[in-house]
């Protein structure tokens, strides 16, 4: 049986923050020496019982072709649908191919992000994410966590799909790294529109096959207020020591993945950890936290990690799609009955994201902490 990302609030701790102490030498990720170092830094070297296996079984998770429901197409879109509901009750990951977002935008996109990680680090840290904030650019969480590294260098930035923010993801990183980043800035503003587009029409699937409103979903995430993050995971000569990313659930709504051709994606199915192999053609999606409360949890959430190797570097593109901040997460009318009361209290993404901010690490228990922490709250 895979592990559940809801257990029981009574054996959880409420806070595994592990802030770094005030006056502790803050450790300085620069994957640029680190990747050629044979014994790394102990923050990076992760407990025995979450160490990396070795040569993980591959998953099997639906290849969705997307083709005909984008052209209107209402037997392609129920089938579609039944695929999306199959892989959501199971473990919340499915691929999408025939997807509609343009192969020379998606090359840009991978092109760009090598130009960004290959700057020396005083060049990246320009863009430098602050402490409680989700977005810039973080060379692991050092100045966060103090254990339980990922290997990896990230760069976020906010998306909004208001018609007023036409230009935020261009102006944010012009603003951050210089007017020389201005078509840097517009390939990322013309990817995330793309991959608003692109999750909307994923949104109208996933209605269709919990029964709902097709335009329910869709309606509520119009002008969605969401996540971009590029993610790298340089070369370790320890992976069997570390993780790339640690085991979580994303607390956002929808997460729509482009890998390079490396892997390194796993996700806990079946009681294993099993892996996701790359496919350059398609975007892995998987549900996240807040989408399982507005299903009132019949759509779970599910555990995954990222791996590093010893020898090629990985990046992958993340595009976390999330509502907008006064949008009151609650499930549709149909998904509540006397059979199937009411699973999580009302919220707003805003509360869900300061929450995993400055109050709690995400993991696999991060919705069932954070529903508590808001009853106590509102008690």
């Amino acid at each position: 049986m895979a592990i559940d990302c809801v257990s029981n609030i009574a054996s959880i701790p409420h806070h595994p923050k592990d802030e770094r102490k005030d006056g502790q030498k803050q450790l300085v990720f620069d994957a640029s020496v680190l990747k050629y170092q044979s014994n790394i830094p102990k923050q990076f070297i992760w407990p025995d019982d979450e160490k990396p296996c070795a040569n993980a079984r591959e998953v099997q998770v639906p290849l969705i072709d997307l083709r005909g429901f984008l052209s209107g197409d209402p037997v392609a879109a129920i089938e579609a649908s039944r695929l999306v509901g199959e892989a959501c009750h199971r473990h919340g990951f499915f691929l999408v191919v025939n997807h509609g977002v343009d192969t020379t935008l998606l090359a840009d996109a991978h092109k760009y992000m090598d130009n960004f990680f290959e700057l020396p680090l005083s060049e990246k840290q320009r863009a430098r994410r602050k402490l409680g904030e989700h977005c810039g650019y973080a060379s692991s969480f050092t100045g966060r966590f103090s254990s339980k590294l990922p290997w990896k260098e990230t760069l976020s930035f906010r998306y909004s799909a208001e018609k007023n923010s036409s230009k935020m993801v261009e102006d944010y990183l012009v603003n951050k790294m210089g007017d020389e980043f201005r078509h840097f800035g517009r390939v990322y503003q013309d990817y995330c529109e793309a991959m608003s587009k692109l999750s909307l029409g994923i949104m109208e699937l996933l209605a269709i096959s919990l029964g709902v409103g097709k335009a329910h979903f869709r309606e509520f995430f119009e002008e969605n207020d969401s996540i971009m993050r590029l993610n790298y995971y340089p070369p370790c000569q320890k992976p069997d020591l570390t993780l790339g990313t640690g085991p979580h659930c994303d607390p956002t709504s929808l997460t729509i993945l482009h890998q390079d051709r490396v892997g390194g994606l796993q996700v806990f199915v079946d009681n294993e950890w099993r892996s996701i192999s790359p496919n350059f053609e398609a975007f892995v999606v998987n549900i996240g936290d807040t989408f399982m409360a507005l299903s009132n949890g019949r759509y779970k959430s599910c555990l995954h990690r990222a791996v590093v190797n010893s020898h090629t570097p990985r990046k992958s593109l993340a595009f976390f799609l999330c509502p907008k901040g006064d949008k009151v997460v609650t499930p549709p009318t149909e998904l509540v009955d006397a059979y199937s009361p009411r699973v999580y209290p009302d919220f707003t993404w805003p509360m869900l994201l300061e929450f995993t901010q400055k109050h709690y690490r995400a993991d696999m228990n991060t919705l069932e902490v954070f529903s508590y922490w808001v009853q106590q709250r509102n008690s």
